[in-house]
């Protein structure tokens, strides 16, 4: 009994690493998508945007969610336009950026208030969640990195395309989450040196 038990938790570790390292790859080709075609990044999270304004006051109108929520949620998506008016260069220390991270945390709480008080079953509650809180600044911080001049049209006169896109020297070196990343990859499995 105890040995079946014992594999059981084996095995969910294993699963766990799985389902993270997916996750993580999936991040990073999202990532490298977004570098590569930053004007459709753009205009895709200008619509998640606009989605998003028409489902909070769909809330409002039909479902009579509390008005300082939807108000808040409309002006934290207002921040949002702001902050896609500078798109793929967001500056993390301007004002902008940062009203919209306290906006996410100040949006939580009062999420986490209201449901608290009113009873929904799980799927709504996470249907609010995934669409008004998650999904707008989960594109902006994928998208971080679009707007480090990392792509091959960057390169200098004498270099190749494959060299300067995949270089780690100073041209072309990466930050942002692009840089977590390919940290994490050599971690993880770490790259051999060529013995000539």
């Amino acid at each position: 009994m105890w040995f079946i038990y014992l594999l059981s938790w084996l095995s969910l570790v294993i699963q766990v690493s799985f389902v993270t390292l997916a996750i993580a790859a999936g991040l990073y080709y999202l990532a490298e998508l977004i570098e590569e075609f930053t004007v459709a990044t753009s205009r895709i999270i200008k619509y998640m945007i606009m989605f998003s304004t028409g489902v909070l006051a769909g809330l409002y109108i039909f479902e009579g969610f509390p008005v300082l929520m939807v108000a808040v949620g409309l002006f934290t998506n207002l921040v949002y336009f702001g902050l896609l008016q500078t798109f793929p260069y967001i500056l993390l220390t301007s004002p902008n950026f940062i009203l919209s991270c306290v906006l996410v945390v100040v949006n939580h709480y009062m999420a986490f208030q209201f449901f608290a008080q009113e009873y929904y079953p799980f799927s709504e509650v996470l249907a609010y969640f995934t669409i008004c809180l998650w999904v707008i600044p989960f594109a902006f911080f994928v998208s971080l990195s679009a707007g480090e001049n990392v792509l091959p049209s960057t390169m200098q006169q004498g270099d190749d395309v494959v060299s300067n896109y995949f270089t780690k020297g100073k041209r072309g070196k990466r930050s942002g989450i692009l840089l977590v990343f390919s940290f994490l990859k050599e971690a993880v499995l770490p790259s051999r040196q060529k013995m000539y």
